[in-house]
C-alpha cells in the first residue's frame, strides 16, 4: 500500500506538463458559482461536467466567451471575476475566520463551519503547469480533537489531459443541492492522492462519438487512525459523460478496506475492483475484504424562456447484483432559476431516503453506509461522507438562493427530516475526543436554514442561522436548537 501511495505521489512531482491552469480548481461550497456554472451549462454555453466537483478551470473557459445570450451575463460576470481571483499565475493568499456557538448538523453543498472557532491562513502559488498550497487552521475546541489541521493543502501538476495531484480537497460527486448520497462536503477532507480528467473533450474516436463530453475522477485517500479499525484506506471513482446535450450521467465507487490487521495489497485491491470479495454462503466473514458503495446519477438540464429548469436523480446501491448495485437507496430533485426584482434565483426541492430498500421493496434498515467489519461506518472524524442525513434516514427540502445585483445573497432553506427511521445504532465510537454527527434514535424534525452573504470590511462575510423545531441527538450528544454561525474570507 505505501508503495502505491509514493508511486503516485512521485508521478505529480515527474510529471512533465505543457498547459495552463493545473490549479487551483473551483471547488464546492460556492453556491453562486454553482448556480453560474448550472445556467451556463443548461442554456447551452458549457458542454462539461457540472456535477462533480472540483471544476477545472480548463472545463469553463467555453462557458466564460463572449455571448449574445443576455440572460446568462451576470452569471458569466461573476465566473469571470472568480477566474481572475483563482487561476492567475502567481501567489495569492487568503485568510478566513470562521466561528458558531454550535456547528449546524445540516451542511448542503454551501459551505458552513464545522467547528465553533477556526482560522485559517492559505498561501498558494501556480504556473504555468504547476500549482501548490499550503493551508494551516487552528482549531478551537474541535470536534474530532485536532487542534492543528492542513485540510485545503494540494500539490497539483499536468500531464497532457491530465491533472495528477496530492493533497486534502473537498469534493462533491452529484446533482443534489442538498445532499448527495456517495461523496460531499459534509466531513472533512480525505488526503489522498489523485488523478483527474483536465478537460471533459469528447472522444475523436466514431466507435466511442456518442459518449460525448467525458470526465474521470479517481483517488486513493487514507482515513484516520480513530476507528475500529484504524488507518483504512479510501478509494473513489467517478465517471460523467454527457450523451445528448444537456444530459449528463455519473458513475461513482467508493472502497474502504485494509487498515490495522487487514489486507491491502495489490491483490485485495484488485479483488475488490472487480467485485470478487463479497462474502458468500459457508465464507467466513473475515474473508470480505472490503465496504464498497456505488451510485449512478443522471441530470437533465434545459432553457425555460429566458431561465432554466433541471431534473436529476441518483441511486445508491450498498450490494451489488448481476454487476449492478443493488440494495438502493435515492435521490431525486428538480431545480429551476428565476429573476424577480433585478435578482437571480435558483430554486431547488429534493427528496433524499437512505434507507435501503424502502422505496421499492423490503425496507433493510442497518444496511446502507453499513458494514460488519468497518463498523465506524461511512465516517471521517465523526461526520458522514456521504448524505448529511446519514443512514435510515428521509428527508424533503425547499430552497431557494437569491443573488441581489449589488453582489450579496439571501439563502432559505426548509427541511422536514425523518431521522434514522428504525432508531438503532449502527456507528461504533472508538475515540471519546471525536463528536460523532449520527442521528441517536428514531427522531422527526424540522430544520430551517437562513443565510446572508456581502462585502464588509474589503473581505466576504456569511451569516448563517439554523433552526430546529427540536433538540436533535446525536451520538456525540445533543444539538441545540439553533446554530449562529459567521465565516469572514478576505484575499490578498
Amino acid at each position: 500500500m505505501r508503495r502505491v501511495i509514493t508511486i503516485l505521489s512521485a508521478g505529480v512531482f515527474l510529471a512533465a506538463p505543457l498547459q495552463a491552469f493545473a490549479a487551483p480548481w473551483l471547488g464546492p461550497g460556492d453556491a453562486r458559482a454553482r448556480h453560474s456554472i448550472q445556467k451556463l451549462s443548461d442554456r447551452g454555453h458549457l458542454d462539461a461536467s457540472t456535477t462533480t466537483w472540483p471544476i477545472n478551470w480548463a472545463d469553463l473557459e467555453q462557458g466564460l466567451d463572449e455571448s449574445s445570450d443576455s440572460s446568462v451575463a451576470t452569471q458569466r460576470a461573476y465566473l469571470g471575476f472568480e477566474r481572475e481571483q483563482q487561476a492567475e499565475t502567481g501567489f495569492r493568499g487568503e485568510l478566513k475566520l470562521e466561528g458558531a456557538n454550535d456547528p449546524a448538523f445540516l451542511r448542503g453543498f454551501h459551505d458552513l463551519p464545522r467547528e465553533e472557532g477556526q482560522l485559517t491562513a492559505t498561501l498558494q502559488w501556480q504556473g504555468e503547469a504547476w500549482a501548490a498550497g499550503i493551508s494551516p487552521s487552528a482549531v478551537a475546541d474541535p470536534g474530532d480533537g485536532k487542534e492543528f489541521r492542513l485540510d485545503g493543502s494540494y500539490v497539483a501538476a499536468t500531464a497532457g489531459n491530465w491533472v495528477l495531484g496530492v493533497g486534502a480537497i473537498d469534493r462533491w460527486w452529484g446533482p443534489g443541492w442538498q445532499s448527495t448520497m456517495i461523496l460531499s462536503n459534509n466531513a472533512r477532507p480525505i488526503p489522498a492522492v489523485w488523478i483527474d480528467r483536465k478537460s471533459s473533450l469528447a472522444p475523436e474516436s466514431d466507435l466511442l462519438s456518442w459518449i460525448g463530453p467525458w470526465k474521470l475522477n479517481l483517488f486513493l485517500g487514507q482515513l484516520e487512525e480513530e476507528r475500529t479499525i484504524p488507518d483504512a484506506k479510501m478509494i473513489g471513482m467517478r465517471v460523467t459523460f454527457v450523451p445528448i446535450e444537456r444530459l449528463e450521467i455519473g458513475l461513482s465507487r467508493t472502497i474502504i478496506f485494509g487498515g490495522e490487521g487487514r489486507p491491502e495489497g495489490l491483490s485485495t485491491i484488485w479483488d475488490a475492483l472487480i467485485g470478487q470479495d463479497n462474502t458468500v454462503a459457508g465464507e467466513s466473514t473475515q474473508d470480505d475484504p472490503s465496504n464498497q458503495l456505488a451510485t449512478i446519477d443522471a441530470r437533465y438540464g434545459f432553457p425555460l424562456g429566458e431561465q432554466t429548469m433541471g431534473l436529476y436523480a441518483q441511486m445508491m446501491g450498498e450490494d451489488e447484483a448481476g454487476y449492478l448495485p443493488s440494495r438502493k437507496s435515492w435521490l431525486f430533485g428538480v431545480d429551476w432559476t428565476s429573476q424577480l426584482l433585478r435578482s437571480d434565483q435558483q430554486w431547488f426541492v429534493e427528496f433524499t431516503n437512505t434507507l435501503a430498500e424502502d422505496l421499492l421493496g423490503d425496507p433493510r434498515a442497518d444496511y446502507a453506509y453499513d458494514h460488519f467489519l468497518y463498523t465506524t461506518g461511512y465516517q471521517y472524524y465523526g461526520r458522514a461522507i456521504g448524505s448529511t442525513f446519514d443512514a435510515d434516514a428521509e428527508a424533503l427540502s425547499l430552497g431557494l438562493l437569491n443573488f441581489l445585483p449589488d453582489g450579496s445573497n439571501l439563502t432559505a432553506t426548509l427541511t422536514y427530516a425523518n431521522l434514522n427511521k428504525d432508531g438503532g445504532n449502527r456507528v461504533s465510537q472508538p475515540d471519546d475526543e471525536v463528536f460523532y454527527n449520527v442521528p441517536d434514535g428514531a427522531q422527526k424534525v424540522a430544520i430551517a436554514n437562513l443565510g446572508y452573504g456581502n462585502e464588509v470590511l474589503g473581505g466576504w462575510l456569511d451569516l448563517n442561522l439554523q433552526l430546529t423545531d427540536k433538540e436533535i441527538q446525536l451520538l456525540g450528544g445533543e444539538k441545540d436548537r439553533w446554530s449562529l454561525s459567521a465565516s469572514w474570507k478576505y484575499r490578498f
